[in-house]
């Protein structure tokens, strides 16, 4: 995905809990820094209700790395990564959702709400303005 703003500004909103707020979910906490740990909640969701990420890299305008350590079953143990460049007059986000036990029905559910998301945050970062849940497209009966 490319985006018109600075490598600089994706990593804000990837890092902290106000950046984070303004495009994926609004009920965010914690640590966006290497070794900290981020709370990420999701209004009427069943329980877990959310997931918590450890932050495993956090390179300033280059690389961030979360492992989920607790949420949904499916999701435990997976690796969410965001890798940055510049081409032209765009920042590229080379996202990667990895590690998922096998494909099944909540996986291919994840990677759609995913892409709404990440146009959720292309919208934040280029119009100031983002769709985080509980705002977000709804895509099926699990929102």
């Amino acid at each position: 995905m490319g985006i018109t703003t600075t490598r600089e500004a994706v990593y804000e909103a990837l890092t902290t809990t106000d950046g984070l707020a303004g495009w994926w979910t609004r009920d965010v906490h914690g640590d966006g820094d290497a070794g900290g740990v981020l709370q990420f909640r999701f209004e009427g969701a069943p329980e877990p209700n959310g997931f918590d990420m450890s932050v495993l890299e956090a390179k300033a305008a280059e690389r961030v790395l979360w492992e989920v350590v607790a949420g949904p079953e499916e999701w435990i143990g997976t690796h969410v990564s965001w890798d940055l460049t510049t081409e032209d007059d765009f920042t590229i986000i080379m996202f990667a959702h990895r590690g998922w036990s096998e494909p099944g029905d909540f996986m291919h559910h994840c990677s759609t709400k995913w892409a709404t998301f990440l146009m959720s945050l292309k919208a934040l970062l280029e119009t100031g303005e983002g769709a985080p849940a509980p705002d977000d497209e709804r895509v099926s009966n699990w929102h």
